[in-house]
């Protein structure tokens, strides 16, 4: 249903795009930094079922109501922002927390995140993000063969196979970021520094969020 060609350039700009750190990258890694490999790979898949939920919102027609509404959008673009600083400060506190307990553990990020509540917040981040839906709606359609007919249903297709090349590139990236906290977690100081730097990482996007984008 979906053409062959087409569906390779779409994958192509996707992974393209997905090896670009860009503010899911970013969230992924502040994630791992901050919290773990755990809790940063629940993240990605979080992300990503959220990005897909805008794909099928794009799909079918939300996306350019969305995208067309001034204040539905700066709505959206406000709640994402404030939810990733919200993440942010508390990954701060927890490292503070940290740098003030005593034992061999000290520095190290205290703040209980089970997979499903990590899981969540990717998903909020990745639901919220109004770039994905202006880019989708901007960029999918550009990729369905209207010849063939069915577009909600190719869109749906490409989307999940974007959603599915996200999730490996996003996933590697939080892997890697797991794997030089490892490192640091050798040392309660550098501990609480890298917890630190994932609070202070996610804070940064959320605000980095808040202050972009269009404002007509």
């Amino acid at each position: 249903m979906v053409d062959p060609h087409q569906l390779a350039a779409f994958c192509a700009m996707s992974l393209l795009l997905s090896a670009v750190p860009g503010p899911s990258v970013l969230f992924v890694v502040g994630q791992a930094l901050a919290r773990g490999r755990r809790a940063a790979l629940a993240s990605v898949l979080g992300n990503t079922l959220g990005g897909y939920v805008l794909v099928i919102a794009v799909a079918l027609g939300v996306g350019t109501v969305v995208e067309r509404s001034v204040l539905l959008f700066q709505v959206i673009k406000l709640a994402g922002a404030a939810y990733l600083v919200l993440l942010g400060v508390r990954a701060l506190r927890a490292s503070w927390a940290g740098r003030r307990s005593a034992g061999p553990v000290a520095g190290a990020v205290r703040e209980p995140v089970t997979a499903g509540r990590a899981l969540r917040q990717g998903f909020v981040v990745g639901v919220t993000n109004p770039k994905s839906i202006v880019f989708l709606t901007a960029v999918l359609p550009q990729f369905v063969d209207r010849d063939a007919g069915h577009a909600v249903v190719q869109m749906l297709l490409l989307g999940l196979a974007g959603a599915l090349l996200a999730l490996v590139s996003d996933g590697t990236w939080g892997l890697a970021a797991s794997a030089a906290r490892g490192w640091f977690g050798r040392s309660p100081r550098r501990m609480a520094v890298v917890g630190g730097t994932g609070g202070l990482a996610m804070i940064g996007l959320g605000t980095t969020v808040a202050v972009t984008g269009r404002a007509d």
